[in-house]
């Protein structure tokens, strides 16, 4: 038994099968319905805006205007237009001395349009009168910032220094689990010591190498380099009794050990 169930959308595909097979005489009504619309590429119409040139190559002169921050909000009144436009319009200084990108781009539209200037000639007084205005308020923010450190004020870190902040402490948090991790290894590690191997012959002395050594003078390669004498750390040289019984094989200190008793059977 077949299963004649079928998603909805195979189910006029397995009718335009049918159909090909001559299973099914007549073509379903809503065959035609349900084939799949051709893709019909609709006509664009060109909308040519000159302020869409302007705006362009003000950008691609000014990379970092995009950067500044702007507002996207629209509010539920649609502000009113400027007062300064058309012929009254001369001077970029007329809208405020902070002016905006979109501002100097409507004022060589205004002066192309309402001033008949050539396109080019009215994009350069724009851009000119935009950067010095721009230059000035520049000024101005650093002097008054001068003036007020000179009078006490203190201000806090910009948005970029506290990113610099942020990267520091996250560079020093990277070195101190570096340091970490390394003394982990090193302390897991077993301590083995590890003697050089010494040829030659090995010759018992009893000392007497030593103390010769020592009344000559000679310091020993493994010891520290003492810088008083031992005189005056208050250690006195060997006497001549204590070299005699080194050389004959018994430690001066041996009389300062407490004698054993003799065990009696």
């Amino acid at each position: 038994m077949v299963n004649a169930r079928r998603f909805a959308n195979q189910v006029h595909k397995q009718a335009a099968r049918l159909m090909r097979g001559g299973a099914i005489d007549d073509e379903p009504r809503w065959y035609q319905s349900k084939q799949e619309a051709g893709k019909h590429n609709a006509a664009r119409t060109d909308y040519l805006l000159l302020e869409d040139d302007i705006r362009r190559q003000f950008f691609r002169d000014h990379p970092f205007e995009t950067f500044r921050p702007t507002t996207l909000v629209e509010g539920k009144n649609i502000a009113a237009p400027n007062p300064v436009n058309g012929k009254m319009w001369t001077r970029l200084r007329q809208r405020g001395h902070n002016p905006r990108a979109e501002d100097a781009v409507q004022f060589a539209l205004n002066l192309h349009v309402h001033h008949e200037l050539p396109l080019s000639e009215a994009y350069r007084r724009s851009v000119a009168q935009f950067r010095a205005l721009r230059g000035e308020r520049q000024t101005s923010v650093q002097v008054a910032a001068l003036e007020a450190r000179s009078l006490g004020a203190i201000f806090g870190h910009s948005e970029i220094e506290h990113v610099f902040e942020k990267m520091k402490r996250g560079l020093a948090g990277w070195q101190r689990a570096a340091a970490v991790d390394e003394g982990e290894i090193a302390a897991r590690k077993r301590w083995k010591a590890v003697a050089d191997r010494y040829e030659g012959t090995v010759e018992w002395t009893r000392g007497e190498k030593y103390v010769r050594l020592w009344r000559d003078g000679v310091r020993p390669t493994y010891s520290p380099a003492i810088a008083q004498q031992v005189s005056a750390l208050g250690i006195a040289p060997p006497t001549a009794g204590e070299g005699e019984a080194a050389a004959a094989g018994q430690p001066a200190y041996a009389s300062m050990l407490p004698q054993a008793s003799p065990v009696r059977a």
